[in-house]
């Protein structure tokens, strides 16, 4: 089971974003404070856990964490500011939304940009080796993929129950034959004679 926290003595929250690959779509982010002496033998990095667990563990995580928030950055703005700086935005919206303010952050990744009076520590795959970040990674992929399930009865033809607005046969077959629509991300070069991708 993975380390319920980095350190014992601060206020400790885990970060993560969804979605940040996808061509279409919010990114989406999580914050997750945890009982020091959580523990939950299914509880890992999103990727790493089936739809069905995904969903037992989003109930467990809002249930008993100390404070925990999502938050989205819209296409809009993802176009407009590129998506690594959405992803940050997206983090630092969640961070300010929970009920209780961290002091310390466990970040998913390499990089971020420092959260006003907050230290922070990047760690590289640390969705799979601390349960906050784990958590953070959990909430914020159910919250999209749940977003993305929504806005799926509008664009059917473009598979996001299934694909979730990542770039998959299916997804890229379905921009081919109708185009982008409002939820793609146009500053991806998603369309194929931008991708050089053979359909």
């Amino acid at each position: 089971m993975l380390p319920s926290y980095y350190q014992e003595t601060l206020v400790e929250a885990g970060c993560d974003e969804a979605g940040r690959g996808c061509y279409a779509g919010p990114v989406f982010a999580a914050a997750v404070i945890l009982p020091k002496n959580f523990k939950h033998p299914l509880l890992n990095d999103s990727k790493q856990v089936g739809e069905k667990q995904r969903l037992v563990l989003k109930e467990v995580i809002e249930t008993n964490a100390i404070a925990w928030s999502v938050a989205s950055i819209e296409v809009e703005e993802i176009d407009a500011i590129n998506i690594l700086k959405a992803s940050f935005k997206a983090m630092h919206k969640a961070i300010g939304q929970l009920k209780l303010l961290p002091e310390f952050l466990l970040i998913d990744g390499n990089r971020f940009i420092a959260y006003p009076k907050i230290p922070h520590i990047c760690i590289v795959k640390g969705d799979g080796k601390f349960a906050s970040i784990a958590a953070a990674s959990i909430l914020a992929k159910t919250h999209r993929d749940a977003y993305m399930e929504k806005i799926h009865q509008q664009f059917p033809q473009y598979g996001w129950n299934r694909n979730k607005g990542y770039g998959t046969l299916e997804h890229r077959i379905g921009i081919e034959k109708n185009g982008l629509c409002i939820h793609h991300r146009k500053s991806f070069n998603i369309l194929p004679s931008q991708m050089n991708i053979p359909f």
